[in-house]
C-alpha cells in the first residue's frame, strides 16, 4: 500500500506539474496542487483530513512576503473546496484574498459551496451577498443572500434583514460601506499575515473611494468622464491611486471600478 501510494503521488505530481494556470498575461509555474481523488486515496480515504491538510499547506505556502500567488490559491482552494465545502478557513480566505483580491468568481464558487453545505451557518451568504452587490452590483441576488444569512445568524437577524432592505431599494455598492466592511474583516482577523494581505485590499478600496470621489467632482464641472486621465488633466488628482495588487482600476458604463484578474478558460459564474 505505501509503494502504491507513493507511486500514484509521484505519478500525479509529476503530472500536474507539467500544467500551468495563466492569469492575465502571467505565467504561474512550480507549484503543484493534487487533485481531490488523488488526495483522498492518499490519506486513506479520509477526505476531512485531507481537506485540513491541503488548506493548511496553502495558507502556508501561497501567501509570500505580502503578496499572494493566485493562480496557486485558486487550483488549491477549489480542490479543498471539492474535499471538503464545509471548510471554515477555506471560505474565509477565498472571500479575502481571491474575492477581493481581484478573483471575484472563483471566490464566489467556494462561498457557494460552503453556502450549500454549511446550512447553519450565516458567514458565507453575508460574504456572499457583499460580493454580489459590490462586483456583481446584482441587489436582487445579494438580498436573498442577506436573507438567508438572517435565518442561519439569530444573534444578527435584525442587522441581515436590515441589510437586505438597504440592497432592494438603494444597493450595497456604495463603496465606503464597502470599504467599512474589509477594514471589520482586515481587524477581526487573528493571523498577522492573513491580516498584512488584507491591508493592501483595503488600500486598494480606499483608491476607490478617492477615484469615485473624484469622477464625482469632475462631472458636476465639465460632464461625463470617459478616460481616468481627464482627472489629472482637471486637476482632480494629482496621480492616479497606485494599487498595491497592482491590478488597478478602470471606467466601464461610466462608473469605475476595481479591475478583475482575467483568468484564462474560466467561464462567468451567476
Amino acid at each position: 500500500m505505501a509503494l502504491l501510494g507513493g507511486a500514484m503521488f509521484i505519478g500525479a505530481a509529476y503530472w500536474r506539474a507539467q500544467e500551468s494556470v495563466r492569469i492575465g498575461s502571467q505565467q504561474f509555474e512550480g507549484r503543484v496542487v493534487i487533485s481531490a481523488p488523488v488526495l483522498v486515496a492518499l490519506y486513506g480515504g479520509d477526505r476531512f483530513l485531507a481537506a485540513n491538510l491541503e488548506v493548511i499547506r496553502l495558507a502556508a505556502t501561497g501567501m509570500d512576503d505580502g503578496h499572494v500567488d493566485a493562480g496557486y490559491l485558486i487550483r488549491a482552494q477549489g480542490v479543498a473546496a471539492e474535499l471538503n465545502a464545509c471548510h471554515e478557513d477555506n471560505y474565509f480566505l477565498a472571500n479575502g484574498l481571491l474575492a477581493w483580491g481581484g478573483a471575484v468568481r472563483e471566490g464566489n464558487k467556494i462561498l457557494r459551496h460552503a453556502m450549500a453545505c454549511r446550512f447553519w451557518d450565516g458567514v458565507p451568504p453575508f460574504f456572499y451577498g457583499v460580493n454580489k452587490s459590490f462586483f456583481g452590483r446584482d441587489s436582487e441576488a445579494a438580498a436573498r443572500a442577506f436573507d438567508l444569512a438572517a435565518e442561519r445568524w439569530p444573534e444578527n437577524a435584525a442587522a441581515m434583514r436590515k441589510l437586505a432592505i438597504m440592497t432592494r431599494t438603494q444597493s450595497f455598492a456604495d463603496e465606503r460601506l464597502a470599504l467599512q466592511y474589509l477594514e471589520r474583516q482586515r481587524d477581526n482577523s487573528r493571523d498577522s499575515k492573513l491580516r498584512e494581505l488584507l491591508a493592501k485590499r483595503v488600500v486598494r478600496l480606499q483608491g476607490l473611494v478617492a477615484l469615485r470621489a473624484a469622477q464625482r467632482r469632475y462631472e458636476q464641472a465639465h460632464g461625463a468622464l470617459t478616460d481616468l486621465q481627464q482627472l489629472l488633466t482637471s486637476h482632480e488628482l494629482p496621480a492616479l491611486p497606485e494599487d498595491p495588487l497592482r491590478l488597478g482600476y478602470e471606467l466601464q458604463g461610466g462608473r469605475i471600478q476595481l479591475k478583475n484578474l482575467k483568468i484564462v478558460g474560466v467561464e462567468d459564474q451567476p
